[in-house]
């Protein structure tokens, strides 16, 4: 299974750079960031049920590394840094824990590593099993203008509300919910033993005003990056902020901005 995906070329040497978005978002959420990086060839992925990789469902995260895995196959990547945003982020914790060949690093901002009791599990699986429903049968834009009233959410501002509400609503409701369903934190194992003993470089981002991902980000034994002035969406909140820090990172130069 091959997902949908937008290539761009860099230096043959350089390695790839493996753009992950969060629930809702598709292969653009990146881009304003990852193409300041034009030295590295970069692959924004669609993942299932969203972009144009809308009807492409998975049933499992093992499913999902298995699609992962044959999307960076088909592209012939050999070597990569891979660097997800919240449901991306955490997508992009458990391909890791896999232990991929060729994966160089992981940069994960606002991702869970997962939860670690039943109880918790089985509150999210109702939780999930709430939204998801609504996303199959109600309008878009009710059911984000909701999603955005979450906590984890606090720090946009009304009129940044109102622009993801109306971006995010042209998604598909049934083929969010099923994703939804299939990546839930509920079914998402805990994370957190296998990327303290990763072989690999781990480097976590939060917003500034993320307190309950900064929390979570000491518990996953990360290098741990503060982006000042910014909340669970950092990347779009600070971009430059979040371009500096993947810099540093990379230890690549900034080319430009789109």
């Amino acid at each position: 299974m091959i997902l949908n995906a937008r290539a761009m070329p860099g230096e043959p040497q350089k390695p790839w750079l493996i753009f992950l978005h969060g629930f809702s978002g598709d292969s653009r959420e990146w881009q304003p960031i990852g193409e300041r990086f034009t030295a590295c060839p970069r692959l924004y992925i669609d993942l299932p049920g969203h972009g144009d990789s809308a009807e492409i469902s998975v049933a499992s995260f093992r499913q999902l590394n298995e699609a992962l895995c044959d999307t960076l196959n088909s592209y012939n990547i050999l070597r990569y840094w891979l660097i997800g945003y919240s449901l991306g982020g955490r997508v992009a914790m458990h391909f890791a824990c896999s232990q991929p060949a060729g994966l160089l690093g992981l940069i994960v901002e606002g991702g869970h590593p997962g939860l670690t009791d039943a109880t918790a599990r089985q509150a999210r699986l109702l939780s999930d099993g709430q939204w998801a429903q609504r996303f199959r049968v109600e309008p878009l834009v009710d059911v984000f203008n909701d999603w955005y009233q979450q906590q984890v959410f606090a720090s946009l501002s009304g009129e940044q509300r109102q622009n993801l509400v109306a971006l995010r609503s042209q998604n598909n409701g049934p083929a969010l919910a099923t994703m939804l369903e299939a990546t839930s934190l509920a079914v998402q194992p805990d994370l957190r033993s296998a990327l303290q003993k990763a072989p690999f470089p781990f480097h976590y981002l939060c917003g500034e005003f993320d307190s309950k991902f900064r929390a979570l980000a000491a518990e996953v034994s990360a290098d741990c990056h503060v982006i000042v002035d910014a909340g669970h969406n950092a990347h779009r909140e600070r971009p430059d902020g979040v371009a500096n820090c993947l810099a540093q990172i990379l230890r690549l130069d900034i080319k430009g901005t789109l």
